[in-house]
């Protein structure tokens, strides 16, 4: 036996077993069905101690690894991970502090384009002072939640790579995401705990509380803010803004024509809406019209009164058209520039629209996408608000449906910009909860692609607006393929054993969620933003209604888990796919089955992560080498997407995808990958979101490439030479030309 034995610091002290000992006892008085006798310890220990050679230099780390193989070797399994977890939580508390202080001098004195960490979250700028402090502050709850809140096993499931937990920061303190009604918001005004702003009543006051609402409700959430009913929010304004258009247009022509002052003028209008039954609208100028000839008002006859209104509807409808073009405008460049927590970043914003079909939702979805059109300041295209266009048959499917022309302009404007996406009500278990003329009912996504609809606590709810996820955890999926080694019960052993976990975890975050108050959150619960929250106060807890909300298991790496399972991915045959949609299918099951035995909205989502790739595949690859199509490239394909890397025609990929979107309730969405100027062939483009639409996707987008001349402002796809001002990469252009393209160009584009 040893004499001496090296500590993790280098230090060299005398050997002594009794340590070994009690390490033993320890990790078995955590076993409940694992008893073993002090006696069988101390034969244990023995066991361990004679396998320590006197001529190998042994250090602490070495002898452990003994304890944990006699352990196992002598039928003591369960004591033998006790153990481990005992080992690995010590080694992470001596490591993290130590950690923790290392990250803070890279957060401190690194640039963003040299370090990861700083770059991990797109939407902050870590190289900014309040990005930096964000960034010390997410890793320094990361370092407690690690170490004093999160069960052992979790913690060390979340960091050797078994699982990933989401906004790991954000554990003690909030939520993931919530689809706003701005309807119910807007009524009779609301307050962001620095003031209260009264109701809006133009379209522009509509879309600058717009942005407000989603900065005020981001800084209380950890994920993106949606509005799920923009078009119909908005028309609200967009009416408001013509009324008022309209009265000051028929005073101005009262005062022009019959050379009255402003104030007989405004006298005259005060009488008609005294006697005329209905208010003003852009949808009902022809009714107000027939009203107003059957007027006559002093000296002025019902025949005049309808030439004054013919000018003023035409002049009112003109000027609404033109505000609403720059509230939308607006709206764009404020989500894109204005601050959120502490000035680190813009909010992470979604809208939803496309199928109000009244005059004043069409103006609000037409200018929106002209707007998008038209870009940033210059000429830019905007990473924010994330535009879902929401497609419907009856709505704006087919060429005889009222909305079918903007469809036509979503298509162009995605064409274009690479927004809107695309979302279809009638895929079958989206148009199970419409209701026709019900906005709430009307499926909507949430930016990268949650969404919630069914509602298990409350089933009278199943409803989008005031609901969102409260928080979702991933499984690293191709690992489970890599340990299972084809065998499929050992596969489906190993998942449901990471399901279970992952739920245990999301139990156990949901109650510290629980324990939060109305004052913890003074807008989105204190405003009613949040769904049944009217009739609680301050003091009162949030327990109940939280339960509206979403606790998802996520999933990367479909591909490689069939790679690693049966060496093809299910681009690549039938029964890969069949495989896929089996493990898949059991994943939703298992779904369904948690939410019922809890009455919690338990769901599957297809997650984003195009982060988390990244992180498993690199754990992997230390673990277990490079395996080829599973661990040799740097990152694991996202959800059940068809790898990138493979040759796939679009129409496939959309084929064998589609099923998947039925089983993933919390969240997914289809990409298709296109090359050249999809704004060009704006037909081809129509065609494969109409295949999404007829396949039952749920939510899908067209990726294609989109370039800029820096020069003359240009936006598509420039291969060797700009299509508008004929310059290639680093050519000058004479002032003459590029004179003459703004000319040309420098104008918002006409529909």
């Amino acid at each position: 036996m040893i004499d001496t034995i090296q500590k993790r610091n280098g230090k060299i002290v005398p050997f002594d077993s009794d340590k070994i000992k009690n390490a033993i006892s320890k990790a078995n008085q955590a076993v409940k069905e694992d008893a073993i006798s002090s006696g069988e310890i101390a034969v244990l220990t023995g066991k361990v101690c004679s396998k320590l050679s006197a001529d190998v230099a042994w250090n602490v780390e070495k002898v452990q690894d003994i304890v944990e193989e006699v352990l196992i070797r002598s039928g003591h399994a369960q004591t033998a991970k006790a153990y481990i977890l005992y080992r690995a939580e010590h080694s992470k508390i001596r490591q993290s502090e130590s950690d923790l202080m290392d990250i803070y001098k890279r957060l401190t004195y690194a640039d963003a384009k040299d370090e990861d960490i700083k770059r991990e979250n797109a939407n902050i700028d870590a190289d900014t002072a309040m990005g930096t402090m964000l960034k010390y502050g997410s890793e320094g709850a990361k370092y407690f939640i690690d170490n004093y809140i999160l069960p052992k096993d979790i913690a060390l499931a979340h960091s050797n790579g078994d699982i990933h937990i989401h906004d790991k920061d954000f554990y003690m303190l909030t939520e993931t995401c919530c689809q706003i009604d701005l309807i119910q918001l807007f009524k009779n005004g609301f307050s962001t705990g620095h003031g209260f702003l009264r109701e809006p009543n133009s379209i522009r006051s509509y879309s600058a509380l717009a942005c407000i609402a989603i900065q005020s409700n981001q800084n209380e959430m950890h994920g993106g803010q949606s509005i799920p009913n923009f078009d119909y929010a908005m028309a609200q304004g967009v009416a408001k803004t013509y009324r008022k258009e309209y009265l000051r247009m028929m005073a101005l022509y009262f005062n022009v024509k019959y050379c009255m002052d402003e104030e007989k003028a405004h006298q005259i209008m005060e009488e008609i809406e005294e006697k005329i039954s209905i208010e003003p609208t852009m949808s009902n100028k022809d009714r107000y019209q027939e009203e107003l000839a059957l007027l006559s008002i002093e000296s002025i006859t019902g025949e005049q009164l309808v030439e004054a209104h013919q000018f003023a509807s035409k002049e009112a409808e003109s000027r609404t058209d033109k505000q609403t073009y720059q509230s939308m405008e607006a709206l764009i460049h404020n989500l894109n520039t204005m601050n959120s927590r502490a000035g680190a970043q813009v909010p992470f914003s979604s809208v939803n629209y496309g199928t109000d079909t009244s005059v004043e939702g069409r103006m609000v979805i037409k200018n929106i996408l002209k707007a998008t059109i038209a870009g940033m300041g210059d000429g830019e295209t905007p990473i924010f608000p994330v535009q879902i266009f929401k497609v419907k048959e009856g709505i704006n499917y087919n060429p005889e449906d009222p909305n079918y022309d903007l469809f036509k302009l979503a298509i162009q404007t995605s064409a274009r910009r690479l927004f809107p996406n695309f979302s279809f009500i009638d895929a079958p278990f989206n148009l199970q909860y419409y209701k026709e003329g019900d906005y709430n009912t009307e499926i909507a996504y949430m930016g990268c692609r949650t969404r919630v609809m069914s509602n298990h606590y409350d089933k009278s709810k199943e409803i989008i607006s005031g609901r969102g996820n409260l928080s979702f955890t991933s499984i690293n999926l191709p690992r489970l393929g890599i340990l299972a080694e084809g065998d499929m019960e050992k596969f489906y052993e190993l998942l449901e054993d990471r399901l279970i976990l992952v739920k245990r975890q999301l139990l156990h975050r949901f109650k510290i969620q629980c324990s939060k108050k109305v004052r913890n959150y003074p807008f989105l619960m204190g405003q009613h933003v949040w769904i049944d929250t009217e009739d609680l106060g301050p003091d009162d807890s949030v327990s109940e209604v939280l339960k509206h909300g979403t606790l998802s298991v996520g999933f990367i790496g479909l591909a490689e888990t069939l790679k690693a399972l049966i060496g093809e991915h299910h681009g690549e045959s039938k029964k890969a796919q069949e495989l896929g949609l089996e493990i898949i299918g059991y994943m939703r099951r298992r779904m369904d089955e948690m939410a019922k035995e809890t009455g919690l909205n338990f769901s599957l989502l297809a997650t984003p992560a195009e982060g988390l790739s990244g992180r498993f595949v690199a754990i992997d690859q230390k673990r277990f080498g490079k395996i080829e199509g599973v661990t040799d490239r740097d990152y694991y394909t996202n959800s059940f997407h068809i790898p990138v890397y493979f040759p796939i025609k679009a129409y496939q990929k959309m084929e064998l995808e589609a099923p998947y979107h039925a089983l993933t309730n919390a969240g997914h969405i289809s990409y298709v990958e296109l090359d050249g100027d999809t704004s060009k062939n704006p037909e081809a483009f129509e065609t494969i979101i109409r295949y999404m639409k007829e396949l039952g996707i749920g939510y899908g987008s067209i990726n294609h490439p989109v370039d800029r001349d820096p020069v003359c402002g240009y936006t598509g796809v420039i291969d060797e030479v700009c299509p508008r001002c004929g310059r290639r990469v680093g050519e000058p252009i004479s002032l003459e030309k590029l004179k003459e393209i703004q000319r040309k160009y420098n104008h918002v584009p006409q529909y």
